[in-house]
């Protein structure tokens, strides 16, 4: 089984990144969870947006994506080529970062990540392995003081920054012009 996950997008200077986006392969498509858990036996304990993962931004970035699968039966070698395990992707004119890559791998209760961050081979996976995968965030674009505030308004309600987030990244910012 081939799981092509993406990341966030920078923002650009037009509007915010696009979410989970999946640049080197761009023509190819994951099929939805429930249909791998239905031919391969795992079972994706999460699947979700890696809410806060876009660069603040006078147009954030887009979001990576956190999953959790676990294998239920038989063997399975576990591999990863990803970028941004230890720099996320830079903003640009004043925009913030998007986050890094994390991965995390359990064997037989013993949690681990590979020793590039990003990339590793060869994980053999029994019965109630898990891999973890959060996905990188876009970097922002502009200055984040420079975010339209019904946007930021807008990313609250959906649940995309939390009070803390967004007042850290940019009421923060605006409050000091």
């Amino acid at each position: 089984m081939y799981l092509f996950s993406g990341g966030g997008y920078g923002g650009w200077w037009q509007t915010d990144g696009l979410t989970n986006g999946c640049s080197s392969v761009g023509i190819s498509k994951t099929q939805p969870v429930e249909i791998l858990e239905q031919h391969y036996p795992i079972l994706f304990d999460r699947f979700a947006l890696r809410e806060g993962s876009g660069g603040a931004g006078r147009h954030r970035g887009g979001f990576g994506i956190d999953y959790q699968i676990r294998l239920l039966r038989g063997e399975a070698k576990a591999s990863f080529l990803m970028d941004h395990g230890r720099v996320g992707p830079p903003g640009l004119l004043g925009g913030s970062p998007g986050a890094v890559n994390e991965i995390a791998v359990s064997q037989a209760g013993v949690v681990s990540s590979p020793p590039h961050l990003s990339k590793g081979e060869g994980y053999v996976l029994a019965p109630g392995d898990w891999i973890a995968v959060k996905t990188p965030g876009g970097g922002g674009y502009g200055p984040a003081r420079e975010r339209d505030r019904a946007l930021v308004d807008q990313d609250l309600v959906r649940g995309y920054y939390t009070d803390v987030e967004a007042a850290r990244l940019f009421r923060r910012a605006a409050a000091a012009e």
